[in-house]
């Protein structure tokens, strides 16, 4: 359709679609309505008394009728209804610490706007179901041919790309480097006199060219695309049907309820060739494929890259194209509140692009590098090389923070694959990727803000608060934060449905630890310490609640022991049935799940959980019993006799878990076996032959399923037994990053020996995940799955580890000076792994290997990684 036969009034196009079908119904039923008159044929005088009387006989029984029908419900609708809503999809019933006043008002307002989109390169929207969205798209040019960029993914091949600067709040940089074109984009946030609820905000994309493009007749020219959506459907209003930034700024404007009129501005001091787009849809998420649909219609029938200069009716997304030599730039302005007679858009427009932009801009990044030597005070203990990837790993948890609404699809005992949808909900958090988990994980998220505590308090309240928020009735929070359309269409669908059976490590309280810590030592202001105090009177209902979850649903058979719920006990593919309720998905755990295990992480995760309870409790001044039983159950969990029963191997100095096991393992292919562990595969990876180590007890084997196909099933030729499970790694340090073990203690100085002994954890680079004489290092676990936590590097658990070694080098015992020895030299050798790896591959990685310190998994992995922080500026729990 031509953009002139799409043109509306401005009243008409602001309208949804459900409100522009409802206007013909509204104004019939007005126009079909008649005026009663009254019937005066009567003898008024006698009537006259009867009607008082009439009045209030209706008003009693009309009274009657509600009281009755409200007895009704109460009931026996009610109980009906929530006799039909499963518990698990029930919310907790307390009132949500989102709704506590130092989360409204100004809290609320300045943290309306962000990058809250962090799955695309760059994208922004308020903090609000159905908000107004924006974002950036651009071409790109691989292979000779020109590829549309949106969505962050690693197909894309970028050569780097991430926040450099970022404050979470008003503020970002971000460098973007895609084979030889280069794209900074900044986001500055501004609140004025006029301005609408959140302030107004500006984007400047600077497109540049690197020497490897100069000869490329390619990237001589850059197409962008700048794009703003309405999620609610309400309709925006282009400027006119041809756009001449040259005449007038003005691209689009419309109306929300939230922040008023608004308009959307675009100056640039460089020639550039405009054209749009209109599009009407629900479906936000696909965007990418309706701008390349109509790229490609215009490419067939004239032969050019641009945009078709048409919308359809009542468009919901406006997509503009920028096209120019490179180099160039571009400055976009969103005004708000444009209503207002003292709204002065014009000095508003003036104020966020151009010079006046620029100068906001460096005052911004002077101020995020003040800010971050004062919280991290770095600058004396390390090189320029360091701060620079320092800076980089705290914008990008801070860019990460995502806002994401929609419903969780849960199951539950007895229900069908899909499960049920919850209630529909809000969620605030840190993404540990952009291009692979762009959504908020439970478990990720207490590291996360380890480090975002020390930035910003308030933030890091603000997000805690919405995990809380989700909590059930039975006291389960959801693993995911898989919430509304974008999030959904970057997860498979296998892994959508969660399971209210299945936790995931508390670590929130490893955060709250460091507030209660933090409030011991004077560490805020007395601003500051009210509002961690207001929030913990508030959160410590659901913490109990999450507390009690764990302390029934995870409960082992003997006293004070704990397992992870979850793991598949007639597994016939996997080599060793996953824990993915634990974080550790393919660590070793008993080959045989049973009811009879014991985890000796989860034990040490509820003695955390315990002694913070018992610190609230006594925050709050209250000497009753539930403090008595988190301070009898701390008490019962540090119990290092006991531990030492449960968990201890005292021939090697070692903790381990408890099952059903039995040890030795093989793999093998094809009927062929091999006398050394070697994998065998061909140079696209796939398997042709496997490893097997030591005796055959249990083996994975080729078996035939159809004809012509064949699959890995698991062998068992050796009745399992009740025992300690033999795998050193992280969970047999878990005693130890708990500051459980005496200073003094013998077993101290053999956990020691196994961190620093390089046979079996320590390696150049950091501590491997698991022992090279496992049986189960660096084993696949089936066919497809290449080993996780079975060897490679992870942050998160070398950050817990450093942080007990800095422990025990400050207290007194015979292992101090040892204990520090090990700390200097694992800590040196992560932050030069990691930097060495971010300057010669732009990015933070998910994992190391434990080789060649190589980064693994997925890259920009901002999310625990970015603890190396931390471990630069020895800020420790």
């Amino acid at each position: 359709m031509s953009s002139g036969n799409s043109r509306r009034n401005a009243r008409i196009r602001t309208k949804s679609w459900t409100e522009a079908n409802d206007v013909d119904d509204d104004n019939n039923s007005v126009r079909n309505r008649k005026p009663r008159r009254r019937d005066r044929s009567k003898n008024e005088n006698s009537i006259g008394i009867l009607k008082v009387d009439i009045k209030i006989m209706l008003g009693i029984s009309v009274l009657g009728f509600f009281v009755i029908f409200l007895l009704i419900r109460n009931l026996i609708i009610k109980p009906a209804e929530q006799a039909q809503r499963p518990r698990v999809v029930t919310p907790f019933p307390s009132p949500k610490l989102m709704d506590l006043p130092q989360f409204q008002g100004e809290h609320k307002e300045s943290l309306y706007w962000g990058t809250y989109r962090p799955h695309v390169y760059l994208g922004i929207r308020a903090r609000t179901p159905r908000s107004l969205i924006a974002g950036l798209m651009w071409v790109g040019v691989k292979g000779g041919m020109y590829h549309m960029r949106h969505v962050c993914q690693d197909s894309d091949e970028l050569n780097t790309y991430g926040w450099t600067q970022h404050n979470g709040r008003d503020f970002g940089h971000q460098v973007l480097v895609d084979q030889g074109l280069k794209l900074a984009t900044s986001f500055l946030k501004s609140k004025s006199e006029g301005s609408g609820y959140g302030g107004d905000w500006a984007v400047r994309i600077d497109v540049q060219t690197d020497k490897s493009g100069w000869d490329n007749e390619m990237l001589r020219h850059g197409h962008l695309f700048f794009y703003l959506a309405d999620e609610s459907g309400r309709a925006l209003s282009l400027t006119g049907d041809t756009l001449d930034v040259d005449k007038n700024s003005l691209l689009a404007s419309g109306s929300r309820s939230d922040v008023g009129n608004w308009q959307l501005h675009l100056e640039s001091k460089d020639v550039l060739e405009l054209h749009y787009s209109g599009f009407r849809t629900p479906h936000i998420h696909n965007l990418s494929d309706l701008v390349l649909q109509n790229l490609g219609a215009q490419v067939r029938k004239f032969g050019q890259l641009l945009l078709s200069d048409s919308s359809e009716d009542y468009p919901n997304i406006l997509v503009f194209q920028i096209s120019a030599s490179i180099p160039f730039k571009a400055d976009i302005a969103f005004i708000s509140g444009t209503e207002v007679k003292t709204s002065n858009v014009e000095g508003r427009v003036s104020r966020l692009t151009g010079t006046s932009l620029t100068s906001q801009l460096q005052d911004k990044q002077t101020e995020f590098d003040s800010k971050f030597e004062r919280c991290f005070n770095v600058a004396d203990k390390l090189e320029s090389e360091f701060t620079i990837v320092g800076k980089a790993a705290l914008a990008n948890m801070l860019g990460g923070i995502g806002y994401f609404y929609g419903r969780s699809k849960i199951s539950y005992p007895g229900s069908s694959n899909l499960g049920f949808h919850v209630p529909y909900s809000v969620g605030t958090g840190t993404v540990p990727s952009r291009p692979f988990f762009p959504r908020g994980f439970l478990w990720d998220e207490g590291f996360h803000q380890l480090l975002i505590w020390r930035w910003d308090i308030q933030i890091c309240l603000d997000i805690l608060g919405h995990w809380l928020d989700l909590m059930n009735i039975d006291g389960w929070i959801p693993r995911e934060q898989i919430l509304g359309s974008e999030a959904l269409s970057k997860v498979p669908e296998e892994f959508v449905v969660q399971h209210p059976t299945n936790g995931n490590p508390p670590t929130l309280f490893l955060v709250i630890r460091d507030l209660l810590d933090g409030m011991e030592k004077d560490k805020f202001t007395a601003t500051e310490s009210n509002e961690i105090t207001s929030f913990l009177e508030r959160a410590f209902v659901r913490l109990e609640a999450w507390f009690q979850w764990f302390n029934t649903t995870q409960k082992g058979k003997e006293m004070n022991s704990y397992y992870w719920h979850g793991r598949d006990n007639k597994a016939a593919r996997e080599l060793n049935p996953k824990t993915l309720s634990s974080g550790l998905d393919d660590y070793p755990r008993a080959s045989h799940p049973s009811e009879e295990e014991r985890h000796v992480d989860l034990r040490c995760w509820m003695l955390l959980a315990a002694n913070c309870m018992h610190s609230i409790t006594q925050l709050r001044k209250k000497d009753n019993k539930p403090e008595k039983e988190y301070g009898s159950t701390a008490k019962l969990l540090s119990d290092f006799e006991m531990l030492n029963q449960m968990h201890l191997d005292p021939s090697v100095g070692a903790y381990f878990d408890f099952g059903n096991h039995t040890e030795k393992s093989i793999l093998i292919g094809a009927g062929l076996q091999f006398a050394s562990p070697t994998i065998i595969s061909n140079e696209d990876g796939k398997i042709t032959g496997l490893v097997f180590l030591h005796v055959l007890m249990v083996r994975l084997s080729w078996k035939e399923t159809t004809v012509g196909t064949r699959e890995l099933v698991r062998d068992v030729l050796e009745r399992p037994v009740l025992r300690l499970v033999p795998h050193i790694g992280y969970v047999s340090l878990f005693p130890f990053m708990g500051k459980i073990i005496p200073s003094d203690s013998w077993i101290l100085e053999k956990q020691l020996d196994l961190i620093s002994n390089s046979t079996i954890l320590w390696t150049d680079y950091g501590l491997r995940s698991l022992s090279k004489t496992s049986s189960m290092y660096m084993k696949r676990n089936t066919e497809h799955d290449p080993p996780y936590w079975r060897g490679p590097i992870w942050m998160n658990m070398n950050y817990m580890i450093l942080s007990s070694l800095f422990h025990y080098s400050k207290v007194d015992g015979p292992y101090r000076d040892r204990a520090r020895v090990i700390y200097d030299d694992l800590r040196g050798n992560l932050i030069r792994n990691v930097v060495q790896n971010y300057h010669q591959t732009g990015f933070l990685w998910e994992q190391y290997d434990q080789k060649k310190g190589k980064g693994k998994g997925a890259r920009l992995f901002t999310g625990w990684t970015s603890l190396v922080l931390l471990i630069m500026a020895e800020a420790y729990t």
